[in-house]
């Protein structure tokens, strides 16, 4: 199966956020949220909700999404993607590219990603972002279910900024006797990492219990953080990024917390 869905926002006169364009197919749809009263910073939101099980082996899936000059869009997540094995052991793959103009603001928050036992996915985002845009994005990959081994993984991310590389990163989970490996993951089910590309208040590299972050040399902040289950993984990265995965361009950083907090 393939299948292709687009979102397309622009910032409209009043200076909310307008989807221009809406496109999707299963295993995934794209629903916009309606709100009573609209949100205060003028941003829109998508929600991605899974309509089928999938990717199967042999899918290809894809996502294009484009923010307008001045725009705000938020694309989160309401269920978790479930890689699975295909009848003939063909791979799968789902492909993320994604375009922001000057000024705009892009969320892009999935719910995790768990790849079943017998499963060969791939994953690849792609990124091209303007000059004085902002990027925030998570990835959380859970491998295999519950008491079950995981299939193998494969992702790659690539974010230009202004026309210049910005990160390139390739991950490969394909063998059981890396992912035990105290150099590579160290047993843990579930790798979280989140990307914050704009922020003004550059961070300062530093690690914690099972996290760490790097500021990254073109601008741009990269968390990771490891776990045996994803609500504490993206808790950690919480606690890596600090204000950082939330605050708007331009913002000022908050005072600092008194040394007793």
């Amino acid at each position: 199966m393939r299948s292709v869905a687009i979102v397309s926002a622009e910032r409209a006169a009043d200076g909310r956020t307008a989807i221009r364009e809406l496109r999707s197919e299963s295993p995934t749809r794209l629903i916009p949220r309606r709100p009573a009263v609209p949100s205060r910073d003028g941003s829109a939101t998508v929600r991605m909700v899974a309509s089928a099980a999938g990717p199967l082996g042999g899918d290809l899936l894809e996502l294009r999404v484009r923010v307008g000059a001045g725009a705000h869009l938020r694309l989160v997540g309401t269920g978790a993607t479930l890689a699975l094995p295909g009848p003939g052991g063909e791979p799968s793959r789902a492909t993320v590219r994604i375009e922001v103009e000057p000024g705009g603001v892009l969320e892009y928050l999935p719910d995790e990603t768990i790849v079943c036992a017998g499963a060969d996915h791939h994953t690849e985002l792609r990124a091209d972002l303007a000059a004085g845009s902002r990027l925030r994005t998570r990835e959380v990959l859970v491998l295999g279910r519950h008491a079950e081994d995981p299939g193998r993984l494969t992702t790659a991310t690539h974010v230009v900024l202004s026309g210049s590389p910005l990160l390139r990163q390739t991950l490969d989970l394909t063998d059981p006797r890396l992912l035990a490996s105290p150099g590579h993951l160290v047993g843990a089910k579930v790798l979280a990492t989140e990307l914050v590309v704009g922020d003004e208040d550059p961070a300062t590299a530093s690690t914690g219990p099972w996290w760490s972050l790097t500021p990254l040399a073109g601008g741009g902040t990269l968390a990771t953080a490891l776990a045996d289950d994803p609500a504490t993984a993206t808790a950690r990265l919480a606690a890596a990024l600090g204000d950082h995965a939330s605050r708007e361009p331009g913002a000022a950083p908050p005072a600092p917390l008194p040394a007793s907090a």
